[in-house]
């Protein structure tokens, strides 16, 4: 079936030991079946550090370094597996990271997770976030769906991108289409919510305590938290089957709006880079975690 993918995908490419934030530190890394069946037949000297690296109990892993670094994360940040043998001896996740992929009754769709800082500074410049292209073909076939959430992605792009209307309008308009508002709880009530959550990074924590869903936005920076929320749509909303879970991914997308937002203002952050830096973090740590999105998905509809 058809790949498609947003207008800045292809221009995606790892930065390696450039990258400050890296996906191989912090991470528990599993290693799928078919290439640990690789690992296990490899005869290329550095086959047997990757084997020595794996803890076998459970699902196939590799074991952290005290300083939580993947064993194949060299001193300048650039990956053992690759500089010896090349990236087709990755396994499936450090392959695909930071994709993701969504079905859709037209085919499948792929798009970039906001956790990567270089994924995050890509959908953050580009203003297109409505425009798809045709990447290729990918295995599989089509499995129509009853619910199809794409018309309803557009509908909300289309609110999104009127820039006639100030920003907290078309906030204010997808909130009430769909009958989801952060509003629709006190600033305390999510404080403690976030406060409960799972973390990777414990100051993130009370960074996050600052969250208040009625603040203006950072002077300057509604255009790229205007991109944040269409990012959330398109990563959660084409992933919804049925009219509740679209709304429920559409509540979840204005609370990390509203919270980047909130975040920024705590931290005095006026551009852009800035701005990347405290997506990337709420990325990280709402999305990266399938408790922490399904606890708050089930709460803005509750």
């Amino acid at each position: 079936m058809k790949l498609y993918a947003p207008t800045y995908y292809p221009n995606f490419t790892c930065i390696a030991d450039k990258c400050l934030h890296s996906c191989c530190i912090g991470w528990e890394i599993d290693v799928d079946d078919d290439t640990m069946q690789v690992y296990d037949t490899i005869t290329e000297p550095y086959g047997q550090a990757i084997k020595d690296s794996i803890d076998r109990e459970d699902t196939p892993h590799f074991r952290l370094c005290a300083d939580e670094r993947c064993p194949h994360l060299d001193a300048s940040g650039l990956c053992k597996i690759i500089t010896n043998l090349g990236e087709g001896y990755l396994c499936h996740i450090c392959r695909e990271h930071p994709r993701f992929y969504n079905d859709t009754n037209y085919g499948k769709e792929v798009g970039l997770g906001m956790a990567c800082e270089e994924a995050c500074r890509l959908i953050l410049s580009n203003g297109n976030y409505g425009d798809m292209v045709e990447i290729g073909e990918i295995d599989g076939e089509v499995d129509l769906i009853d619910f199809d959430p794409l018309p309803h992605r557009e509908q909300i792009y289309s609110i999104l991108s009127d820039h006639s209307l100030p920003y907290a309008e078309r906030l204010r308009i997808i909130a009430d289409t769909h009958g989801v508002s952060p509003s629709d709880k006190t600033d305390d009530e999510w404080r403690d919510l976030l406060g409960s959550l799972e973390y990777l990074d414990e100051a993130h924590r009370a960074l996050f305590s600052s969250y208040a869903s009625a603040l203006s936005s950072p002077e300057g920076l509604e255009i790229y938290l205007e991109r944040a929320l269409a990012y959330f749509i398109y990563r959660h909303g084409t992933a919804a089957w049925d009219e509740d879970g679209f709304r429920a991914a559409v509540g979840f997308a204005l609370f990390c709006e509203r919270l980047i937002a909130s975040v920024a203002n705590a931290e005095g952050v006026n551009d852009l880079a800035g701005l990347i830096e405290v997506a990337r973090m709420v990325s990280e740590e709402l999305e990266y975690s399938e408790e922490n999105t399904e606890t708050l998905k089930s709460e803005v509809i509750s």
